[in-house]
């Protein structure tokens, strides 16, 4: 399924309206823009199974150019365009992208990248052009909007996430070689037969489109042939009133957004009429039980979860009934089996935690890193996404730990590890340890515990150097992964193996702030 299915019922159809634009385009407009990047790809000499990699905000041609791309048959990476210029070098690099797609917005970091990023043969920028870079809209003009000429295959995406050594990773799924009006990339099956979208549907996306779920959720209503509202960026008072505006059916958010959308004044949360909700789904982080009580509250019993990674190797889900009667569950497994194991990898008791495996879900690797992906499988075959929780006697999966020391702000992945080895560079740094701390508005943040060289005299000097290590670090990784305060000790709790024992710390501070980790 793809959107040119649709254009004798739906051709005139809005396949995707952006929030603050206000652009629209059809599905014949939008089958038709695909079709003249496939055609583009194909003439630059990108064959079924070929790599491309693009960088850019939420832009008002952002799902046209992933499904050219998806068109031609190639395998996609869409990277944040949060990152710093090492780290996107970095992944255009390790994908082994032929070809890459930014825009006039991205300009200087895009100049910044051509020299580090040798292989790559064709570069397209939207919105203008820079020094190594072709026009994407001159380019495009030029081919047919007509389907390619050959019988079409599928593209698939291949996702980055951050991995505890600091460096993403790229997971690889194998490329299916399938034909394009067969293809189903799973989330579409999830969002027909669960969630209920068919082409009646209005789905609000508030999310930035190079994350895993709002890309193949994007792309999982146009396969079904639904209608798309988009925003640049999440603000929690135009969301719902999006959602009156365009009698939205399906949405969905992580547990930040819910969190925004309740500190909104009651006056204004009452203003806008949000009846129109039919399913509205989060995932990506733990939601407090008290968060999502008061949301049902406000959207009704429309809230639906579910438990699951762009590894694709397993799906948990909890209606809103079934997380009512099982408050803090994260779900039952739908499209595999579970396991919880201890440190010997033998299964524990119900009720005990252990590490969470899934077994009968899809297969992947993690790109160029044998290691990695060994270390996510058991003995038996099953793979891991490294979280720790249980199951109740009802077979329900509670999550009681995450990812070692993952934090997640926002619905973001963040490894400290990255944040700790740029610190640990500073001339004014001895040692240095990461983690995450609560924040009522993220759920965690990350916060920097530095031994420095010389600890400072008084507070401005412990500021003033705070500072200057938090300015250091967003210079060289992206701001989110950045600690957003930092304090300094004399010493760091080590093992004298070397060890850091930051569980000690991460305890203090959650302690410290009358929460439990």
């Amino acid at each position: 399924m793809f959107p040119g299915a649709h254009l004798d019922t739906h051709g005139d159809k809005p396949a995707l309206t952006m929030a603050g634009s206000g652009f629209t385009q059809t599905y014949t407009e939008l089958d038709a823009a695909a079709n003249r990047l496939s055609r583009l790809l194909r003439a630059a000499g990108l064959n079924p199974g070929d790599h491309i990699a693009i960088c850019m905000e939420n832009h008002d041609r952002y799902m046209e150019v992933i499904w050219g791309c998806h068109y031609a048959g190639l395998i996609y990476t869409a990277a944040s365009s949060r990152l710093q210029s090492s780290e996107l070098e970095y992944i255009i690099n390790d994908c082994g992208a032929r070809a890459y797609i930014t825009s006039k917005y991205k300009a200087d970091q895009a100049g910044e990248i051509v020299a580090n990023t040798p292989d790559v043969e064709l570069r397209l920028m939207l919105d203008g052009t820079i020094d190594g870079y072709e026009s994407y809209e001159t380019a495009v003009e030029g081919q047919s909007p007509e389907p390619l000429d050959e019988e079409r295959i599928a593209g698939l995406d291949m996702l980055y996430s951050s991995g505890t050594t600091g460096m993403p990773k790229g997971i690889a799924r194998e490329f299916p070689n399938e034909p394009l009006d067969t293809w189903n990339n799973g989330v579409t099956g999830v969002c027909q037969l669960l969630f209920g979208v068919d082409d009646t549907k209005r789905y609000l996306s508030p999310a930035p489109f190079y994350h895993a779920a709002p890309l193949r959720f994007c792309m999982s209503q146009h396969a079904l042939g639904a209608s798309i509202v988009a925003m640049e960026n999440f603000d929690a008072e135009r969301y719902i009133q999006l959602v009156e505006e365009h009698r939205i059916t399906h949405s969905q958010v992580v547990p930040t957004m819910f969190v925004r959308m309740l500190k909104l004044p009651e006056e204004t949360r009452t203003q806008y009429d949000v009846s129109s909700l039919e399913y509205v789904i989060h995932a990506a982080a733990p939601c407090p039980i008290p968060t999502k009580k008061s949301m049902m509250d406000w959207f009704g019993p429309v809230i639906h979860e579910y438990y699951a990674g762009s590894e694709g190797n397993g799906f948990v889900y909890a209606s809103p009934e079934a997380w009512l009667a099982h408050e803090g569950t994260v779900g039952s497994p739908l499209n595999c089996t579970l396991h919880i194991c201890g440190e010997d990898g033998e299964e524990v008791p119900q009720g005990e935690s252990g590490t969470v495996f899934f077994e009968g879900g899809a297969a992947f690797e993690y790109h160029n890193d044998p290691e990695k992906t060994k270390s996510s499988r058991h003995a038996k075959g099953w793979s891991t996404l490294g979280d720790v929780g249980y199951l109740d006697a009802d077979g329900f999966l509670y999550l009681t730990d995450r990812k070692a020391y993952m934090i997640i702000s926002g619905g973001v992945n963040i490894y400290p590890q990255e944040a700790e080895n740029v610190l640990v560079t500073h001339d004014k740094v001895i040692d240095v340890a990461v983690f995450g701390v609560p924040n009522d508005d993220f759920g965690e943040e990350v916060k920097a515990v530095v031994q420095p060289r010389q600890m400072p005299a008084d507070e401005a000097e412990a500021q003033s150097l705070a500072g200057e290590l938090i300015q250091f670090c967003r210079s060289q990784i992206a701001d989110v992964k950045c600690p957003r305060s930092i304090d300094f000790r004399d010493e760091l709790p080590r093992h004298p193996t070397g060890k850091l024992y930051k569980r000690l710390l991460k305890d203090e501070y959650w302690k410290a702030a009358g929460r439990s980790i």
